[in-house]
């Protein structure tokens, strides 16, 4: 684990950050077009206009003022909330902190009283489909899709509170 290294509740230029590091990230690593980009930006705009305090929380990871990863929980119903936009920083890759944002959204709705948390991820992305083995995430479906400007294998995982 990094040192030193905080969870906050998100507050002005957060947001902006989580698109801006979404977007150069994964177009580094992936080569995700500007339509994930536009995918991003919808998703937080969606959280700030309906954001539920008691029932949804973005954690952002910081150490020195520096932001180093960030984490979403969505309502999606009474029972069932999203766990959404997963990142960290490359700098803070491999130190555990991929796996402390999960554990802060698992936390968080079982204390909201969800039953069931679910989440959308990519094959590809190998190092967040760990993160969330690790944590008892099951597979429940795979989807091939178009999108970001690749072919693509949508993996739907859920996780019984």
């Amino acid at each position: 684990m990094l040192p030193q290294v905080r969870l906050r509740k998100h507050r002005p230029g957060d947001m902006g950050w989580v698109v801006q590091r979404h977007a150069e990230l994964y177009w580094d690593e992936y080569g995700y077009d500007e339509r994930f980009e536009a995918l991003v930006a919808g998703i937080v705009a969606g959280f700030i206009n309906a954001f539920d305090a008691k029932r949804e929380r973005c954690w952002i990871a910081e150490r020195n003022g520096r932001r180093l990863g960030a984490v979403f929980l969505v309502k999606k119903s009474a029972a069932q909330a999203q766990l959404r936009l997963l990142i960290v920083e490359p700098a803070a890759r491999g130190s555990g902190l991929g796996k402390r944002l999960v554990r802060a959204c698992i936390r968080f709705a079982r204390g909201a009283g969800y039953r069931k948390l679910v989440l959308w991820t990519q094959s590809e992305l190998a190092a967040a489909r760990g993160i969330y083995e690790k944590a008892e995430f099951q597979l429940v479906r795979r989807q091939a899709h178009e999108s970001f400007g690749k072919p693509l294998k949508g993996e739907y995982w859920e996780l019984k509170l």
